[in-house]
């Protein structure tokens, strides 16, 4: 069990120490800071948060930036932080969603913006439940891989909140620093809460694509792919990376990977998902076979 505790609000001072790494923003501004500390790490969002990680991987600390609303602060640990400590304490965790359809996960991973949490919603709102957003666990169950139920909600643009769910769907407080919608689920957007074994894995194209376009990734691509997509709190902790790498290997040997590539538009959505579980359906029965 992690253990979260949110001090009081102070501005930003000085950090002593050189950072080793940093996420920039699509503008090219940092979105957040890393730096290592004699107790573990401290990793800086500007204007928000800083959150100090003990050297064990069990505790963090949050002091966020005043006038910072809490539901920011706590978005911030559950969609960053916490991710990247479970992928520290040798836990899988990628940047990916997934969705139970017919029994088994069916996962999805991309870069910001390729449409991970409209698929997911999407099959949601067609009856096959949705898994994870953008926080994918994944834990190794005797030949396959379990897919761990995260997060109860999903965030959207505006446009695919329109274009897909009714309006009454509740949504979670407002996260101010984005403009994605959190949407809770219930009755309106269907949530699996139970681990699935994980069938198999999609890695989004970029949309260019005229039609439904899915093709077999072999395993050293897989690997890149995976590696391209997880959480890594210290990319110079060559011991965890290296353990990392191998958790990876096994599961780009193991699980079934495709490239699936789309035309970005709603009213394609019905098409696309039809093949994706016409496709998926086909994987397991291969499988089986």
């Amino acid at each position: 069990m992690l253990d979260f505790e949110l001090v009081a609000a102070r501005p930003q001072g000085p950090i002593e120490a050189v950072p080793y790494a940093r996420w920039s923003c699509p503008d090219g501004a940092d979105f957040s800071i890393f730096y290592r500390t004699l107790d573990g790490y401290v990793i800086r969002f500007p204007d928000l948060a800083d959150f100090e990680i003990a050297a064990e991987m069990f505790s963090v600390t949050c002091a966020p930036v005043p006038s910072v609303p809490i539901e920011s602060v706590c978005h911030l640990y559950r969609n960053q932080i916490f991710p990247m400590m479970l992928s520290k304490k040798g836990k899988l965790v990628l940047h990916g969603s997934a969705v139970n359809a017919c029994g088994s996960a069916v996962a999805f991973l991309g870069a910001s913006g390729r449409g991970k949490s409209t698929l997911a919603a999407s099959f949601a709102m067609g009856g096959c439940p949705f898994l994870a957003d953008d926080g994918l666990i994944l834990e190794p169950a005797n030949s396959t891989y379990l897919v761990i139920p995260s997060h109860p909600s999903l965030r959207l643009w505006e446009d695919s909140r329109d274009a897909l769910l009714p309006h009454d769907t509740p949504i979670a407080a407002p996260v101010h620093y984005t403009a994605k919608y959190c949407f809770i689920a219930g009755s309106q957007l269907d949530y699996c809460d139970q681990p699935q074994s994980l069938r198999v894995i999609y890695f989004l194209g970029n949309g260019r694509a005229e039609d439904v376009m899915i093709k077999r990734v072999n395993p050293a691509a897989a690997l890149a792919c995976l590696m391209h997509h997880s959480f890594i709190l210290d990319v110079d902790d060559r011991p965890g990376v290296s353990a990392h790498f191998d958790r990876l290997a096994r599961l780009a040997n193991n699980a079934a990977c495709f490239d699936l590539d789309y035309p970005r538009c709603y009213g394609s959505l019905p098409t696309v998902l039809r093949a994706i579980r016409i496709h998926a359906s086909n994987v397991a029965r291969h499988e089986a076979g």
